[in-house]
């Protein structure tokens, strides 16, 4: 509990042995619940968030979105404030306390960590991922009048205002999702600089030129989906 907030903390994770344990151990203590969700691992990942205290859910079908809807399924209205970030390590997790406290005593419902505005964080990413944020942040800016620098994982969202953005893209698409529905219902969204490093392990998006376009494609066309939709 931190300030009568109760706090969830999801990371999906797919093979992230060499650096899971290290994500859970920088958590903030006063975080209420900590969820990995496993999402098909084929090393010790599951088994090593276990043995450092966080609750662990299955969610087979590869995707960041289905990790995520899955591990979202878990809370209830117990819960005030949700907070997402990769099991990598690339993200800061004593961090936390940055995106909670702009929703805390800032009354914002939305809270994107930004890895863009800090350059030591900015020179981590990839010019693809730099230029895909551009771009990206730029069309919502664009069509929607909301300004946001950064499509990154590390975020936090108030438990009503998720149920209000009724999530439902399953891998490449879900943290634009997010943003697109935040701008079209009005929500009171905002950015936090935050630190970046390079993440553990190899990316399974950025990491390969596949990757890289499959999560490009994916992440226009749902921003021009959800232009032609009321």
């Amino acid at each position: 509990m931190y300030h009568d907030h109760n706090i969830a903390v999801i990371i999906p994770a797919l093979n992230e042995e060499q650096s899971i344990s290290r994500v859970l151990q920088a958590l903030p203590s006063y975080l209420d619940r900590v969820i990995v969700a496993d999402n098909g691992s084929t090393d010790s990942t599951a088994s090593l968030a276990r043995q450092a205290g966080a609750e662990v859910i299955s969610e087979p079908q590869r995707g960041y979105g289905a990790a995520c809807l899955r591990a979202i399924a878990e809370l209830d209205e117990a819960t005030d404030i949700i907070v997402f970030l990769d099991g990598d390590y690339s993200d800061y997790p004593e961090e936390t306390i940055l995106l909670i406290d702009q929703i805390v005593f800032g009354g914002h419902e939305v809270v994107i960590g930004s890895r863009m505005i800090k350059d030591d964080a900015r020179r981590h990413l990839t010019p693809a991922a730099r230029f895909g944020n551009w771009l990206s942040t730029w069309l919502i800016r664009l069509f929607w009048r909301y300004r946001f620098t950064d499509l990154g994982p590390f975020r936090a969202v108030t438990y009503q205002a998720l149920q209000r953005l009724n999530m439902q893209d399953r891998d490449f698409g879900w943290t634009v999702e997010l943003q697109i529905k935040a701008a079209k219902l009005g929500l009171d969204a905002t950015e936090v600089a935050v630190s970046y490093r390079p993440r553990i392990g190899r990316s399974k998006i950025s990491g390969t030129v596949t990757g890289s376009v499959k999560a490009g494609l994916k992440i226009l066309y749902l921003i021009f989906r959800e232009l032609g939709r009321r």
